[in-house]
């Protein structure tokens, strides 16, 4: 009746927009800003206002590796694509082929989104990627070509998402 009370333990979360951000915390995310030029000597991935993109290094560049080749390194993908059925192993080259398009694709507009491995499991196939963008992208790509089920699993505290298709 026109009272307020705040909970025990309550804290309310100033918001100056009007609109509430949640924070994403990727650890693999370039902490502060990279001075500009930076070349990942890696991939040769060129760090250039403020992001990573397909350019020629100049001879001065700092070195850093990128956070796609940094993930790399350390064996730490960031997507997981399975793909499995009885489809899947009958049509296994064109759905190959149709993933190795996406990729191609997304890596040449965004030098992070890169497929890391490719592994066979019994009746199907776990890839893995540097971005969970790329394992979406990977997904819908293949559900909008040959339909079948189509699971997406997004973890957000480890920014880790698990793609399922079968069919």
């Amino acid at each position: 009746m026109g009272t307020k009370s705040t909970p025990p333990g309550f804290h309310p979360i100033a918001r100056h927009d009007g609109i509430f951000q949640e924070q994403v915390h990727d650890t693999y995310q370039t902490k502060g800003k990279l001075p500009e030029p930076t070349v990942c000597p890696q991939c040769s991935a060129v760090f250039h206002k403020g992001r990573w993109q397909w350019l020629a290094a100049p001879a001065n560049a700092h070195q850093h590796n990128c956070p796609a080749c940094q993930r790399i390194l350390e064996s730490q993908p960031a997507g997981f694509v399975t793909l499995a059925g009885d489809f899947f192993v009958a049509h296994r080259d064109e759905i190959v082929s149709l993933i190795h398009n996406v990729e191609k694709k997304e890596k040449s507009e965004h030098p992070l989104k890169r497929i890391m491995a490719t592994e066979e499991e019994g009746n199907g196939v776990l890839i893995t990627t540097t971005d969970i963008h790329l394992a979406r992208g990977i997904g819908e790509a293949i559900h909008h070509a040959y339909q079948g089920d189509l699971e997406f699993h997004y973890n957000p505290a480890e920014n880790l998402l698990r793609v399922n298709w079968s069919r």
